[in-house]
């Protein structure tokens, strides 16, 4: 997922070193003549090359989580990954097994989604709702679901909370599967008419 973005910055010495020629030649010549400016510019704008060659570039490597040429998809991405972390590190922390097991499936089709955002960058408008809604109500109803259990909260209130969460945790696994797929229609409509093609060719040959 992550990439490490390589750019350079240019060093400074060579522009000090230049303003310090420039100084010295100043000193140094006429330089209210026109022939005595030309000189100490010309010398100033020597030294700035010969200083570039000598002192190069800073290589700065940064690692980002994402970069897909969209500062907002990248954004939307990593903030999935985010939410998707959490809802990982509720799932660890929450015994139920068919608990569990939804939300195995809801962080399995969310991390599938960023990888075919990621590669597909254009297909980010169609999980806008999902990443900003959808995600982000899911883990933070987990993760009351979640301080409930870890203190222990008891009472007819606390108790229906708790089953119309697990009531409805393999719903929401569905809806996240739902999305996953819908961001394969149109290859699945590709696909469809590439092997009606095929079949009508090979009942063309006669195979």
């Amino acid at each position: 997922m992550s990439k490490i973005i390589r750019t350079e910055k240019p060093s400074v010495l060579p522009f000090y070193a230049a303003a310090a020629a420039g100084l010295v030649l100043s000193a140094l010549l006429p330089v209210y003549k026109l022939w005595a400016l030309a000189v100490a510019l010309a010398g100033a704008a020597a030294v700035f090359l010969a200083a570039r060659r000598v002192c190069p570039p800073q290589v700065i490597l940064r690692e980002v989580p994402f970069h897909t040429g969209s500062g907002d998809v990248d954004q939307m991405l990593a903030d999935i990954q985010q939410k998707l972390d959490t809802l990982h590190a509720l799932n660890d922390a929450l015994p139920d097994p068919e608990l569990s097991a939804a939300m195995d499936r809801m962080e399995k089709a969310g991390r599938s989604i960023i990888e075919v955002v990621e590669a597909a960058p254009a297909k980010a408008k169609q999980v806008r709702r999902f990443a900003n809604y959808y995600l982000p109500d899911a883990v933070h109803v987990l993760e009351q679901y979640a301080a409930m259990a870890r203190q222990g909260v008891r009472g007819e209130n606390a108790a229906a909370v708790r089953a119309q969460v697990e009531k409805n945790v393999g719903t929401i696994a569905t809806a996240f599967e739902n999305q996953l797929d819908a961001l394969y229609a149109s290859e699945s409509m590709d696909l469809s008419a590439d092997l009606a093609v095929l079949e009508t060719l090979m009942k063309n040959q006669g195979l």
